[in-house]
């Protein structure tokens, strides 16, 4: 073998020997660094959700079991000092922490790259109803001073669940089971869904109804069986805390949706009606309660409301916002506004007949009709009537007998014997009950309006009463 040759094996062993010993070094480098625990703030555990949903629609005693798993992203160790189920032994759920079954367990190590597995179990009795409607804990990590947590969410009564859910075809809901909504259900284009009497629909945070294009929405309640919509949270924090849930949409191009002896409480709106002025009613609202609202109780935009004998109260906004014009009838309405909860800054009724285009510029719409007839429009600010327009469109408003808080009356022919800032004399408007006291002023003073009877079933005669309810002498 010639010498070039030999001096060239030889460079390649040590070539070869360098890279070797290299690679031992760096791997005898990373394999302590993965040894290490990472004891930084920084350090933080990932999970395969936020949230442990349990959708199951429980028919029996029911044990459910999913799985979440704990991620070390990191290139290091780590020591979770705790795993904790928050509501301990008392709780419905149980956990198992990579095969031990305990609420607590400390000082979990997790290799760098690795993970842990929780498997975690719900145990409910359905048919219970002393149960709250949702049963929810969580399960809280503590790594290096850092707390993260995991949502767990089950449904402590037997109900009807949507999720995220689109409904097709013509629905029937009764009144058996609840139903509960999580994220959105939307009635499909051209589906409708008729709710029967004494139903409940619960929404969970954040979570909205919506009715399509070419579908209806039919609430068919009555006095002694209401539809209820609401939040569902049931337990006494959360029976009179507005926002708990968004509200109702009734998009454009739905069509002859109506609401008779409906309960809206507790969200962020009650109903968006959406439309260009349809002949026929958009929306037939009827013996309806609307309250404790953090926005408006019912904005309409250029739409077609007939409504009669509904209770609109506290809300963060407007009762009632008629936006860029349409053809509205409300007869026998009460509107009580006593929110408290932050600063109101909007008149309880806004009327106006335009709106603006994308590019700032006011585009005006008629205002048809806005008639209120035997109405009292009430609340703690100086101002509760907000009348806005442009005079390139008809702005036609009627204000027919009733009780009114407003610094600013036009003309006799838009104000027909209306009372002007006279306490109606609630009830009790802090608890939400907006029926006249026997000293009212709103006692006798409506005229006929084809409302036979009040909200509750009282007949009104020849000289009902202003607003939705009818004042009843004691014996």
């Amino acid at each position: 073998m010639g010498t070039f040759a030999a001096n060239l094996i030889r460079m390649i062993i040590r070539v070869v020997k360098s890279f070797l010993l290299l690679t031992i070094i760096a791997f005898s480098f990373s394999s302590c660094k993965k040894d290490k625990i990472d004891s930084s703030s920084s350090a933080r555990l990932t999970f395969s959700s936020d949230t442990i949903f349990f959708d199951t629609v429980f028919t029996t005693i029911g044990s459910v079991t999913q799985r979440l798993l704990v991620y070390n992203s990191n290139d290091s160790k780590i020591k979770v000092s705790s795993i904790h189920l928050s509501g301990g032994e008392q709780s419905f759920y149980k956990i198992n922490i990579d095969g031990v079954s305990a609420t607590t367990v400390t000082d979990v190590e997790i290799a760098a790259h690795d993970s842990l597995f929780i498997f975690i179990r719900v145990t409910i009795d359905p048919n219970n109803h002393n149960n709250p409607l949702v049963v929810t804990d969580s399960i809280q990590f503590i790594t290096n001073g850092n707390l993260q947590d995991v949502k767990l969410i089950a449904w402590g009564q037997d109900a009807w669940f949507y999720k995220n859910k689109t409904l097709k075809g013509t629905i029937l809901w009764d009144s058996l089971k609840p139903y509960v909504i999580y994220g959105y259900l939307r009635v499909d284009t051209a589906a409708s869904l008729t709710i029967l009497p004494g139903s409940k629909v619960y929404f969970h945070k954040n979570a909205y109804f919506a009715v399509s294009s070419e579908a209806s929405l039919k609430v068919n309640g009555t006095l002694e069986h209401p539809v209820r919509f609401q939040g569902d949270r049931l337990d006494p924090f959360y029976r009179d805390l507005p926002g708990q849930w968004d509200g109702i949409y009734l998009e454009r191009g739905s069509k002859q949706n109506v609401f008779d002896y409906a309960i809206i409480k507790n969200g962020s709106f009650g109903i968006f009606a959406d439309s260009i002025s349809p002949p026929d009613p958009f929306l037939t609202i009827d013996n309806t309660i609307i309250q404790n609202i953090t926005g408006t109780g019912i904005y309409a935009y250029t739409s077609n409301v007939t409504s009669t004998n509904c209770v609109i109260g506290d809300c963060g906004g407007a009762a009632i916002y008629l936006d860029f014009g349409g053809n509205y009838n409300f007869r026998q309405l009460t509107i009580g506004n006593y929110w408290s909860s932050s600063v109101r800054t909007t008149s309880s009724l806004v009327i106006r007949n335009y709106t603006y285009d994308t590019t700032g510029n006011k585009i005006s719409n008629a205002l048809v009709q806005a008639y209120f007839g035997n109405c009292i429009i009430y609340g703690n600010e100086d101002e509760e009537i907000f009348l806005d327009s442009l005079n390139s469109a008809l702005f036609n408003f009627r204000f027919d007998h009733g009780l009114l808080r407003t610094k600013k009356m036009g003309s006799s022919m838009n104000y027909i014997e209306c009372m002007i800032n006279k306490d109606p004399v609630f009830v009790d408007p802090l608890a939400f009950n907006y029926a006249i006291d026997s000293i009212s002023p709103a006692i006798e003073k409506g005229i006929p309006m084809g409302v036979a009877t009040d909200i509750k079933g009282v007949e009104r005669g020849l000289t009902p009463d202003l607003g939705a309810y009818q004042y009843v002498k004691k014996q």
